[in-house]
């Protein structure tokens, strides 16, 4: 299990760090032009190129590649070029509420998944039918679309919930889950949609084998056959399709931050890339790479512990 957990881990760092110097080098090669937009298109050359040596991007690229990388590896990603914030300390500000909104989301479809994709499997039928069909609907529809719909109706109209706003799970726990709860649903929708159906699939295809049917003749409930067995060797490929979802969710918050005026990680990246702020940018990709890495890590183990075969391929 340890070789398998540092194989994992190996592969995030990998990835991690290609992630970091494609961005990098992506981001860096056109730096200039923002030096020209920070002082104004109308501002003489020695002016530009005054900032640009201000913000170090008169260098190299691959030396300023080296201080970059030297100085993430200690925790400190820059400065913005616009307000000059430490961008380690925007970005811990902005994690817990786009963390707050995704892991609620995975949570919930979860739960719902297992719920759902189980009852289609095990009682068929008009269930199963109309089941599906739900999900297909909710998988095809945005979810900045039920976003909308969910701040328009709960938000505007009956007004269950705050439209718009966040509050910290510090100041007030009712208060937080008062203004998470709306975007939380709206991420979670099409996440349950595809899940279920790998959780349905996998579930018929689990019961269909002998020794599901040899538990049932030992006259085991049906209810403990479906969620004490037949659940655990299905649950591996939902979550492998769990972990993907993770990617999806995480992304779609960027606009549903919006839409609900969430102070996260979407709302930075949407004003830094309007702006041209390349080191906020950068500091959101490198996040955003290292939290889905870890979900995806914590996804493989738990498909290990679940299927101890996986640990051999």
């Amino acid at each position: 299990m340890i070789i398998y957990i540092l194989r994992r881990l190996g592969a995030g760092v990998v990835i991690v760090v290609t992630l970091c110097v494609l961005a990098f080098f992506l981001l860096y090669v056109g730096a200039q032009d923002t030096a020209r937009n920070i002082v104004g298109q109308t501002a003489a050359p020695e002016i530009v190129a005054r900032k640009a040596a201000e913000l170090g991007i008169d260098r190299p690229l691959v030396v300023q590649f080296g201080d970059w990388l030297s100085n993430a590896v200690t925790g400190d990603l820059g400065r913005s070029w616009f307000t000059g914030e430490p961008v380690t300390q925007l970005l811990l500000v902005r994690v817990p509420v786009t963390l707050s909104v995704t892991i609620g989301a995975i949570l919930l479809s979860a739960l719902l998944a297992v719920i759902l994709g189980a009852l289609s499997a095990g009682r068929r039928g008009w269930v199963d039918r109309g089941l599906q069909v739900v999900s297909v609907v909710a998988a095809a529809v945005p979810g900045f679309l039920f976003a909308l719909a969910l701040a328009t109706v709960f938000g505007l109209t009956l007004r269950w919930l705050p439209a718009t706003g966040y509050i910290p799970i510090t100041v007030s726990f009712s208060g937080w889950l008062s203004t998470v709860t709306l975007p939380i649903v709206a991420l979670a929708i099409g996440a349950t949609a595809a899940v279920t159906q790998q959780v349905r699939g996998s579930m018929i295809d689990v019961l269909r084998m002998d020794y599901i049917r040899t538990l049932e003749s030992r006259g085991l409930p049906t209810r403990r056959v479906v969620y004490g067995h037949a659940l655990r060797n299905a649950a591996g490929p939902a979550l492998g399709v769990l972990g993907l979802q993770f990617v999806v969710v995480f992304g779609g918050a960027v606009i549903v931050e919006q839409v609900f005026s969430l102070p996260g990680l979407g709302q930075a990246a949407v004003g830094a890339t309007s702006r041209g702020d390349i080191p906020v940018v950068m500091g959101v990709v490198i996040v955003t790479a290292v939290l889905v890495v870890l979900v995806n890590l914590a996804i493989d183990l738990l498909q290990g512990w679940l299927n101890p075969k996986v640990r051999l391929s």
